[in-house]
């Protein structure tokens, strides 16, 4: 079982979003809980004005909602009352158990889960502390309930996560609630497991899966409206489908959402930077440098996938590293200099497509009069995933011989390092 939970400043936003998906079919209220009334005696306003009343007697909580979603593997078919009785005890071991609730069971995911809302405003007025509620209290209850109710645990998802499979185009482009169950299930993975810092680090990952982040070009109106919509692209990594918006998904991951995890992100991957570094600088080293397409193969290996951008031309200017051991991604440039697109192409050995596309430019630069260098490694594709063997060409051996060999370095003595030339003074004589 995985628990999320997310406080707030309206108890409306929370509740409107599970009563909107009653009216499209997508859920059902299942529970009402420390109401006066019976859930089958209650109409919609009045499950509201519960909480509404509630949250009134202490005015000064401004963040006085609560809103969770307990999840549960796919191979776990559990009964409408197996879920009000998980959801009662979960709510007693984190504190909630005097407050309203309200008990939603959803159908628009490719799992089970059910959604909670509440308020922190105990019936004395009193605030519920719900600092590091995540970490603490619901972690335990959690765990407890796991072994109490025979659930799937939590670290069972973890092991799978690199077994998350990419979304199957030919099933989820025909309506809008397949695409939005099959990119649910890819955000529900990668946006709390990885750690990136920008939307095109976020879309190295979820392109791996068919997905896509898209905050519309300059002038589109989902641009200006700092909107984000979420896409399933098909092979040839085009758009398909139905795009969904990012407020249709319960967790809402737009752009104030991203930019929250963009700011944690950054921190939190600092400690996997050197990883990242010493396996590019590894993989070049020595005098057998591998081309592109070999660098690609030797990160591989390492759970580091190398994903390259591209322009209409085919020119590479950008490149992004997603290690899938430690969750980090890190746009080249992050790394330092030496580990960006146009450093990475002259560290490498050009191969046989780079060195063909740097004559096709030469010539059209040639025609067109234009003093440029030719056009490394095209490619129609503006987004390049290497597809890697699990062949080594660069063995054991091979590898501890490049240890050893001296590495050519032509790069200019640093300037702080040169001999400073002694300035000659001249001797300036006064006439007296």
């Amino acid at each position: 079982m995985v628990a999320i939970i997310k406080t707030g400043h309206s108890i409306q936003r929370s509740f409107y979003y599970n009563e909107n998906k009653i009216s499209q079919a997508d859920a059902q209220c299942i529970m009402a809980a420390n109401y006066p009334k019976d859930l089958s005696d209650l109409n919609q306003m009045q499950r509201l004005n519960m909480l509404l009343k509630t949250a009134a007697l202490n005015e000064n909580v401004k963040r006085n909602s609560v809103h969770i979603s307990l999840n549960f593997d796919p191979s776990e078919k559990l009964s409408k009352d197996q879920l009000t009785e998980i959801a009662g005890v979960y709510m007693d071991k984190i504190g909630f158990k005097d407050q309203p609730f309200l008990v939603y069971e959803h159908y628009d995911a490719g799992h089970p889960h059910i959604h909670i809302v509440s308020v922190k405003i105990r019936p004395d007025g009193s605030r519920i502390e719900t600092n590091n509620i995540g970490r603490n209290e619901s972690e335990k209850a959690r765990k407890q309930i796991e072994i109490d109710f025979g659930l799937v645990k939590a670290e069972a998802h973890k092991r799978q996560l690199f077994e998350l499979k990419p979304v199957n185009v030919t099933k989820a482009q025909y309506g809008k609630s397949q695409t939005k169950q099959a990119i649910s299930n890819v955000l529900n993975t990668v946006l709390n497991a990885y750690k990136y810092s920008s939307v095109a680090e976020l879309n190295a990952v979820l392109k791996q899966f068919n997905v896509l982040a898209d905050a519309g070009s300059k002038d589109s109106r989902i641009n200006k409206n700092k909107g984000l919509v979420y896409r399933i692209l098909d092979d040839k990594g085009q758009p398909v489908g139905v795009p969904i918006k990012a407020s249709d998904f319960h967790f809402n991951p737009g752009l104030k959402y991203l930019g929250e995890r963009f700011a944690l992100n950054e921190i939190a991957r600092q400690p996997h930077k050197a990883r990242v570094k010493n396996a590019i600088d590894l993989a070049l080293m020595g005098t057998s440098k591998p081309d592109l397409q070999g660098l690609a193969s030797d990160l591989d290996k390492q759970g580091i996938k190398m994903v390259l951008r591209q322009n209409d031309s085919g020119i590479i200017y950008g490149i992004t590293y997603v290690d899938h051991r430690s969750k980090s991604v890190f746009n080249g440039s992050s790394l330092g200099k030496q580990y960006s697109a146009n450093a990475i192409q002259e560290r490498c050995r050009p191969d046989l497509l780079s060195q063909t596309s740097k004559q096709e430019g030469q010539q059209e630069q040639a025609n067109r009069k234009v003093n440029h260098e030719g056009e490394p490694f095209k490619n129609k594709d503006h987004i390049t995933t290497f597809k890697t063997n699990s062949d080594s060409s660069y063995g054991q051996n091979e590898m501890l011989d490049s240890l050893l060999d001296p590495v050519k370095d032509d790069s200019p003595l640093p300037f702080g390092l040169r001999k400073k030339k002694k300035r000659r003074q001249k001797n300036i004589s006064n006439g007296l």
